[in-house]
């Protein structure tokens, strides 16, 4: 099913429109939220360490990283009613984005989130002649493929509202997860070694 996600029909939303149609589905979420990421590369004009690795300054970002300690877990310092699990499908060589981003889970991962890494030649089979969708489920609530421009500038999203859709990506989404490996033991073994990225200018 996932794979067949943009097929489905969807109510097509704007940035801002996604985040007004999100937050009051998120506060009715029964069960996981999953996110699923499949991009190699995103922008995230937004946040300055991500800005300071573009910028080829790859210590400042780091530390600005770790400043982020404070605020990494969104739900830290309550107890919320659902769990949180992402997946994280990866090529290699991974790209100077994941590079960061595996930094960034580094913090969440400890703090709130449950993360899983899955190398692209898993899903191969599921991905011919497209990539599986950047995908965001509440629970059984509202199901989200997040939609970015062709620089990697988030764009807004399709919201499916199909529940037989929905149920059978979670499943496969279980499965994912338990396919994929421990992120701590991946993000040990094979980001922290690596040189600061390369960036083309």
């Amino acid at each position: 099913m996932l794979e067949r996600i943009h097929e489905i029909p969807g109510v097509l939303l704007g940035a801002d429109e996604y985040l007004d149609d999100f937050w009051p589905n998120f506060r009715k979420i029964d069960g996981v939220f999953w996110k699923l990421e499949r991009v190699q590369s995103f922008r995230e004009p937004n946040e300055p360490s991500w800005v300071a690795m573009l910028e080829g300054d790859w210590e400042r970002s780091m530390k600005l990283v770790d400043g982020r300690s404070g605020v990494a877990g969104e739900g830290e310092g309550r107890v919320e009613r659902f769990s949180r699990r992402r997946i994280r499908i990866v090529e290699q060589p991974v790209t100077p984005y994941v590079q960061w981003e595996m930094h960034v889970l580094a913090l969440r991962e400890a703090a709130a989130e449950q993360v899983r890494v899955l190398d692209a030649g898993e899903v191969a089979e599921q991905e011919v002649g497209r990539r599986l969708p950047e995908l965001v489920v509440l629970g059984t609530v509202a199901m989200y493929e997040v939609t970015y421009d062709a620089s990697g500038r988030h764009s807004g999203a399709r919201r499916i509202d199909d529940r037989e859709v929905i149920a059978a990506c979670r499943g496969e989404l279980d499965k994912m997860f338990a396919a994929g490996e421990e992120f701590r033991a991946y993000y040990e073994r094979e980001i922290v070694p690596l040189p600061a990225p390369e960036m083309s200018v």
